[in-house]
């Protein structure tokens, strides 16, 4: 599977170690930034581009999916969330981590890097990247309803 990374200097140490655990898995991975470790860097530009990214291989039907991650996950579950298409999660444990896919089809996971060891947030990233989506009839409807709400507002 395709995955595209981003983070910015919080994630920095972390995205290298990730990006090798990853290609280790058999995926291919797209690396968005941060490249270099700049503590006043701002994490928004790398986070969309990844986005932008996933949500540009969903459109042409490549399923590929995102993983953002920065200090606490949050500001870049946001930026992602900006890309029309994208439905990002913030993930802290496994349950929300299986939950975004079976529930959601999340196709971008958020991870506070400085939130969790190097192998919990390679966990969190595995179960994310793993699990299916459900595709149960409820939850096709309700991402159908937020899909339209997106499109028409």
């Amino acid at each position: 599977m395709k995955v595209h990374i981003a983070t910015d200097h919080a994630g920095l140490e972390f995205k290298d170690k990730l990006k090798s655990h990853l290609e280790s898995q058999g995926h291919t991975v797209e690396d968005h930034g941060a490249y270099e470790y700049d503590a006043s860097d701002d994490y928004p530009g790398f986070i969309i581009a990844a986005a932008e990214a996933v949500a540009a291989d969903w459109r042409t039907g490549d399923k590929s999916l995102g993983v953002v991650f920065g200090g606490s996950g949050n500001g870049e579950q946001i930026a992602a969330n900006k890309v029309h298409g994208i439905r990002a999660a913030l993930v802290w444990n496994e349950s929300t981590a299986q939950l975004a896919r079976q529930h959601n089809d999340a196709n971008v996971v958020s991870i506070g890097a400085r939130q969790h060891s190097e192998s919990e947030a390679l966990h969190l990233i595995d179960v994310f990247l793993t699990e299916p989506f459900s595709a149960e009839e409820r939850h096709v409807r309700r991402i159908a309803q937020i899909a339209d709400y997106e499109e028409s507002r």
